[in-house]
């Protein structure tokens, strides 16, 4: 289990990035896997799932979790809907007693906390997320509730830049953005670059005037402590687990 030092001097909120540790499953899984979109065996992720709860101090039916669709849709949880399916890639609330998480093989798992308007959030931050607006779509979300406000972030466990490599439709796609865009990309030979996530993202953030730190680990090498996408891949793996990060506020 992960922390993020900034947030950790909150005692309004509780979090967690939760490494693949401690967990039921078994195999590609093991063993804390809280996918339900994987192969896993189902009794597994839901035996996953309420140690995470139990972890939060919450019950299980209050951990909030997405169906992630690399979307830039935000939804703010409330009593009215949190037992509904929640399509989207960042949520947002208010209610106490409820735990938001996101989950995350690669991909960059965010947490949010205003601290002044007592909001917390997640959002899973992939390139097509991040791309598409997904971090300044949330934090203006949590900017409308008052104008005033403290917002603090956290960025967790991801995939590193020295690791992500892409090809060149892919660097086109963020040029076509932006210009600017070039500098989170390094070149490795005529065909390929890397990507630099972790900074694309943090500085989206920054430019929000968002307060930014770091749980910084690479998902792809330290496979002792993360699943991940790419790795699996390249395994020729046939399937991955999630790890889960969860905030709730006190």
């Amino acid at each position: 289990m992960f922390y993020s030092k900034k947030l950790n001097k909150f005692k309004g909120i509780k979090h967690c990035f939760f490494s693949r540790k401690g967990g039921f499953s078994k195999g590609l899984y093991k063993s804390l896997n809280c996918g339900k979109g994987s192969k896993d065996n189902k009794k597994n992720i839901l035996k996953n799932l309420h140690y995470v709860s139990q972890k939060m101090s919450i019950k299980k039916n209050k951990l909030i979790l997405m169906h992630q669709t690399h979307s830039a849709k935000v939804i703010e949880i409330r009593e009215s809907n949190y037992k509904k399916k929640i399509n989207s890639d960042a949520i947002i609330t208010k209610v106490k007693g409820l735990a938001l998480g996101v989950l995350t093989a690669d991909c960059v798992p965010i947490i949010i906390y205003d601290s002044k308007n007592e909001i917390i959030g997640c959002i899973h931050a992939g390139w097509k997320g991040a791309l598409s607006g997904i971090i300044k779509k949330t934090v203006n979300k949590i900017k409308k509730f008052n104008t005033k406000n403290k917002i603090y972030a956290s960025v967790g466990p991801c995939i590193n830049k020295k690791n992500y490599e892409i090809d060149l439709n892919f660097y086109k796609k963020f040029l076509n953005k932006s210009k600017k865009n070039k500098k989170y990309f390094s070149h490795k030979n005529k065909d390929k670059k890397i990507f630099n996530l972790r900074k694309f993202v943090a500085d989206k953030l920054i430019e929000l005037k968002v307060k930014v730190d770091h749980v910084n680990y690479d998902t792809y090498r330290e496979k002792v402590n993360f699943f991940s996408y790419r790795r699996s891949r390249k395994l020729k793996q046939n399937d991955y687990g999630r790890c889960i990060s969860v905030v709730r506020l006190i």
